[in-house]
């Protein structure tokens, strides 16, 4: 018997039973009553969530420099002096809108994952779109940030095509729910973006062991340009990306969040931002509808409402680990 996820077309009944999430159904339910708005900017401006993750002991990328007007576009070449990788990015973007990776310098060119080479005069256009709002939400005037490109862990770079995999774990009330790896591939061009072609991949939250694959919605258990299993891979560090990803929640005060975490070969994991409107396509990548884990951790929070942080993980690895999350 195939399973769900098989099928596209699906009733609003049968997707009610799967425990499926809506757009419609995680704002009413979930953001709106768990996020107030006045919260929204320190997750919605990266520099203000870098300074408060560094407030509370958590590891990022370090920033090399901030963008903020036309003449910081101008002096870009001194701001890059002596770096031959780096990532520039808008302080308010979304999605993976604007991320520029770069990887290498060779002569006067700037050389992405692909291979692809800019001049400087391309990042400084680039740049000049981040301040003009292009990639920011809303298209508010934006200022971008040049930091610490991420070298990831071995076991990860085995698994993603010429980009840096990242982790994201969905939280209600400071209880992990769900988790996933997005992988680049050739097609997604170095981003581990799903809406620009990278492979969502469900990670078990009591073992951090990889369960389940995607690919533009479709199941896969091979890297589509690698062609190395994505399924059955242990992620290092599990127990502190769990860590990092509940104090974000108890740095931030969102009830429901997304924690985007990276890990690198020499620094271990990286805390990347916090998104107050994480998306659904995890449920996807796992297999299984959130509304299974976001009433079970609802319920927990309100009969247990002075759990420690250390209570919440144990609950969430106890409760939807892979043993329990078949549909």
């Amino acid at each position: 018997m195939k399973r769900w996820w098989h099928r596209w077309i699906r009733t609003p009944g049968e997707l009610r039973a799967m425990g499926v999430v809506g757009i419609n159904m995680r704002n009413a339910r979930f953001l709106l009553p768990n996020n107030p708005r006045k919260l929204y900017d320190l997750v919605d401006n990266k520099i203000r969530t870098k300074q408060l993750a560094i407030d509370h002991k958590m590891a990022v990328p370090e920033t090399y420099a901030v963008v903020r007007n036309p003449h910081d576009t101008s002096v870009l070449e001194k701001l890059l002096k002596g770096r031959e990788s780096f990532v520039i990015k808008p302080a308010r973007g979304s999605g993976g809108k604007g991320v520029l990776v770069i990887v290498a310098r060779e002569g006067g060119y700037f050389i992405k994952p692909s291979g692809s080479r800019l001049t400087l005069d391309e990042l400084k256009h680039h740049c000049s779109n981040i301040l003009a709002g292009l990639f920011s939400l809303g298209g508010r005037r934006d200022v971008g940030l040049i930091e610490y490109r991420v070298h990831p862990a071995k076991v990860l770079t085995e698994i993603s095509f010429q980009g840096a995999p990242d982790i994201r774990v969905v939280m209600l009330k400071g209880y992990p729910v769900m988790a996933m790896l997005r992988a680049a591939t050739r097609e997604s061009d170095g981003r581990a973006n799903l809406h620009q072609g990278a492979i969502g991949i469900g990670i078990d939250l009591a073992t951090g062991r990889t369960v389940r694959a995607v690919h533009h919605g479709h199941p896969i258990e091979r890297h589509p340009d690698l062609k190395v299993p994505v399924v059955g891979v242990q992620l290092p560090h599990w127990d502190a990306i769990l860590d990092i990803a509940v104090t974000c929640h108890e740095m931030t005060r969102l009830g429901y969040l997304g924690v985007d975490i990276m890990i690198d070969e020499d620094l271990g994991p990286l805390m990347i931002e916090v998104n107050a409107r994480p998306g659904l396509a995890i449920q996807l990548a796992n297999g299984v509808g959130l509304m299974r884990r976001l009433e079970p951790a609802l319920e927990r929070s309100q009969s247990h409402p002075h759990d420690s942080h250390d209570q919440k993980i144990a609950f969430s690895r106890e409760a939807f680990g892979v043993k329990l999350s078949a549909p």
